[in-house]
């Protein structure tokens, strides 16, 4: 349920994002290279700063169902802890990460052309399987250190996690652009 719960949490997110995206592309100059290049970089920004947005809305979700939860039980202590929750949470919000990924890369793989052709790299789908586990196991990370900073107050940390996945996605970003 934990997983399933991020994982539709980042799919809002994704929502947002390729909404608001569309929308500045229909109304920008489509034969203007630089002026889409910007849109792309500005979409990535968006996305990631949405993501963000919404694991922290699921953090505040979780904690107040944590408090809910601790002040009709029995015990003195939550059997899950919020670390449990970060660490499941960044699993779901990895997950469907890599799932969108992967779909993408399938999808360049039937055709029209065939990826290995004409000096590209005949290890793409290897290196891109080695690139989307990289993805989900950031997310991860980035789910519990996130978690643990806003239980902690270090908001530095907070930031850390922002910048290292804007960081990431832009550099993924870049990758693919070329």
């Amino acid at each position: 349920m934990e997983c399933g719960g991020k994982a539709f949490f980042w799919l809002v997110s994704l929502l947002l994002s390729s909404l608001v995206w569309f929308i500045t592309v229909q109304i920008s100059n489509k034969n203007s290279a630089a002026q889409q290049r910007g849109l792309l970089i500005f979409g990535v920004v968006l996305s990631v700063l949405l993501q963000e947005t919404f694991r922290y809305g699921y953090y505040r979700l979780l904690k107040k169902a944590n408090e809910g939860l601790l002040a009709l039980s029995q015990e003195d202590t939550m059997p899950i802890s919020m670390r449990q929750l970060a660490y499941v949470s960044g699993l779901g919000f990895g997950f469907m990460s890599g799932a969108f990924s992967v779909v993408n890369i399938l999808s360049d793989s039937l055709g029209p052309g065939t990826i290995g052709i004409h000096g590209d790299s005949q290890h793409y789908f290897i290196s891109s399987a080695f690139m989307t586990l990289a993805i989900i196991l950031l997310h991860m990370f980035w789910g519990v250190v996130f978690f643990e900073s806003c239980e902690r107050q270090r908001w530095w940390a907070l930031g850390a996690v922002v910048i290292s996945h804007l960081v990431v996605s832009c550099l993924v970003g870049e990758h693919h652009m070329k």
